[in-house]
């Protein structure tokens, strides 16, 4: 089985990132694991005009291709102004013009945080609402608040309530993809 992670951000100090990161090596003992860097993508701004003059650069069907290897995919969702990122919405819609169902076929862990109170819930259920119209199964959903006060990159959650749900729903995935 393989597991795609990323965090839906360019930034390269991205905290979505480290949280998807993070949470695919909860799948080490039952997945391989491939953690993508969105910058290995790069993209010039989506207009019509600009496709219909140079039409689909490399970077769309490579990460096509990458998305369409997994078998579970987790995607951690960066927000910015209440929605996704305007990088990651560039990436998705130079996709969406080639491959419409990118995520056909494929079970999600949809998970997001950010350093606010709200760890991100605007973009994660923008994003739970729109993936499955692009063919994502959406299994989990988890939104991690405050991120710098409930988060160690040695040591994962470190709030033991947010800590256990997330466990909790771990567990219950790794069932549920390894049957």
């Amino acid at each position: 089985m393989k597991t795609i992670a990323f965090g839906a951000s360019y930034s390269r100090q991205s905290i979505n990132k480290k949280f998807a990161t993070y949470t695919s090596s909860l799948f080490l003992d039952i997945s391989e694991v491939l953690v993508l860097d969105l910058n290995d993508f790069p993209l010039p701004l989506f207009t019509v005009d600009l496709e219909a003059e140079i039409g689909y650069p490399d970077a769309v069907q490579k990460f096509i291709d990458v998305i369409q290897s997994a078998d579970f995919l987790v995607i951690s969702m960066t927000e910015h102004n209440g929605n996704f990122s305007a990088a990651f919405k560039n990436l998705f819609d130079w996709t969406s013009r080639v491959e419409g169902k990118i995520f056909e076929g494929k079970k999600m862990l949809l998970i997001s945080t950010s350093p606010g109170g709200r760890g991100g819930k605007s973009s994660l259920e923008i994003a739970k609402s729109r993936f499955p119209l692009h063919g994502a199964e959406i299994l989990e959903t988890f939104s991690l608040p405050k991120f710098y006060e409930n988060f160690d990159e040695s040591r994962g959650i470190t709030n033991d309530e947010f800590d256990k749900d997330f466990m909790t729903i771990i567990a219950k995935l790794k069932k549920t993809i390894s049957s």
